[in-house]
């Protein structure tokens, strides 16, 4: 339903209140908001009870003798004071959410309701197994539709995480290594430059040894470099590498990387948090994979972020299946039961990485994801994220210099190379807030100078896409122009802008009270 326009002006018109500041400190509706030491105290609270009566001490005489100093609010309070934080931030149900390799696509509400239905909401891990076959079973599908799509035979469902996904992958290769009694010897792992921090970080955690590749002109991994590296075999554990990668591109050396891996001895860890821009057309086992993660609150749309918890299943080729940690799902006679020992049938596993089975009810979203997609659909939404990128890039590259030539994937990747002297990438980050857009990824990866990486997922329409373009397009205008402006942004922000450099060495991550003086000035 449209405003009612008679008698009333309808065109915005500048005055010169525009830039005054409100005596509230709030900006229109956008409420203004303390923390909440400052506008709480501890004598008030959401719940009048009277004094417990005729109940003895059984504190053993270490009652406190002072106030815990925690803020107290009412419930109203206690309400808006959470209401105005949420205003303040940013969400996908808000608008595009551009972050590069981070997958931020619209999380469907009927996952929502298939993860609040009591029989999966509602039962415990401990239950008797008996009593939540109908969860084991989810579990089980959604390990065959993980299974199916990557073209691999095994899978570990506990990983709660990408990066825990990783090191599930890892120590699977670590204990094969055990197991042929070359794991003192073979403790090198190669990784591209173009990476996810937490490669080098996982391969270092379980003992490994990084050496990094280089990356070629065309953002993909030098084959020079990578066979220079494998002149020296009998030290080689294995590679990480993401495709597509970081870069926004598919990794075209592929299958001949797969095939210098695994002579040299190693085994191929693919990173798999770009998996949405290849499900239903590649299969990683293909490709001669070994173990790549899944993130499900990525691809299969779970939340992520400060929205939920993420969720990492591991795929596994032959060679490293033997090797899954327990707890994994089989079915027998008697139905569906949880392998939880490393004996018997689980024998040769590396161990437990979760007290349980993982993340039960991001399994019910992503599996409620693929049922409703489908695997036609699931294909198409590969088909649409590597389209909205493209569109993204090819309406952007007037201005804006992409950081290689051709295509890409999922994301697009540009360089600041179009920016006047003294306009950086952090200034163009924080002039898209006051367009009223999160910031994409920034200064990563870091194989480009000044990297800005923009995923738009397959979420968007062309209208949302042209909305978005039309922004950064007058954003980098102005930095190509050196719209010496952009150093102040964001204007329009709850908050200016931080000096991050102090903020990150000095953070100050205590509340303390005001000195008494202080108060009384006030």
């Amino acid at each position: 339903m449209g405003m009612q326009t008679i008698g009333r002006p309808t065109t915005p018109f500048a005055t010169e209140t525009e830039t005054t500041l409100s005596v509230s400190g709030s900006r229109g509706l956008l409420q203004a908001e303390g923390l909440i030491f400052e506008i709480g105290c501890p004598q008030k609270t959401g719940v009048d009870l009277p004094a417990p009566k005729g109940r003895k001490d059984r504190l053993g005489g270490v009652t406190r003798k002072a106030d815990t100093g925690l803020p107290g609010l009412t419930e109203p309070e206690a309400v808006r004071h959470y209401m105005r934080l949420s205003q303040q931030n940013y969400a996908i149900d808000l608008g595009l959410f551009p972050l590069g390799s981070c997958t931020m696509k619209h999380n469907p509400r009927l996952n929502e309701k298939a993860a609040r239905m009591a029989g999966f909401a509602d039962i415990h891990p401990m239950q008797p197994q008996r009593t939540v076959q109908g969860a084991l079973e989810l579990i089980d599908e959604l390990a065959t539709w993980l299974k199916t799509l990557t073209g691999m035979p095994a899978v570990a469902m506990s990983p709660k995480a990408g990066a825990h996904g990783e090191l599930c992958g890892m120590l699977a290769i670590r204990q094969a290594l055990i197991a042929r009694g070359e794991a003192d010897t073979r403790k090198r792992v190669l990784v591209p430059a173009s990476a996810h921090g937490t490669n080098p970080a996982t391969a270092i955690q379980c003992g490994f040894v990084v050496d990094e590749i280089k990356a070629n002109a065309r953002g993909r991994v030098d084959m020079d470099d990578l066979k220079a590296k494998l002149e020296t075999t009998d030290d080689i554990a294995g590679i990480m590498l993401t495709n597509p990668n970081t870069c926004g591109l598919f990794e075209t050396d592929i299958q001949e990387i797969a095939d210098l891996i695994h002579d040299a001895g190693g085994y191929f860890y693919c990173d798999g948090a770009n998996f949405n821009a290849i499900v239903g057309r590649v299969r990683p086992g293909d490709l001669g994979i070994d173990a790549m993660h899944i993130n499900l609150h990525k691809t299969f749309s779970t939340p992520h972020g400060g929205g939920g918890p993420g969720s990492g299943p591991t795929v596994l080729s032959d060679a490293l299946a033997p090797y899954a940690p327990v707890p994994y799902v089989v079915k027998d006679d008697d139905g569906f039961r949880l392998i939880e020992e490393t004996e018997g049938e689980a024998s040769e596993a590396f161990g437990r990485m979760v007290a349980f089975h993982g993340q039960m009810g991001m399994f019910v979203r992503s599996l409620a994801y693929k049922l409703s997609h489908g695997a036609d659909g699931l294909k198409q939404v590969a088909e649409d994220a590597v389209l909205n990128a493209n569109y993204i890039q090819a309406r952007l590259k007037s201005v804006m210099t992409p950081a290689f030539d051709g295509f890409c994937m999922h994301e697009a990747l540009f360089s600041d190379a179009f920016t006047a002297d003294g306009i950086e990438t952090i200034d163009i980050a924080k002039a898209m807030i006051d367009e009223g857009y999160h910031p994409m990824t920034m200064y990563f990866p870091l194989v480009v100078h000044g990297a800005m990486l923009i995923e738009p997922t397959e979420t968007e329409s062309k209208q949302e896409l042209d909305r978005f373009c039309d922004s950064m397009l007058s954003i980098a205008e102005r930095a190509k122009a050196g719209d010496e402006a952009l150093k102040g942004a964001p204007y329009q922000a709850p908050m200016k802008r931080l000096d991050e450099t102090r903020a990150a060495r000095k953070p100050i991550l205590k509340w303390t009270p005001p000195a008494p003086e202080a108060i009384a000035a006030e």
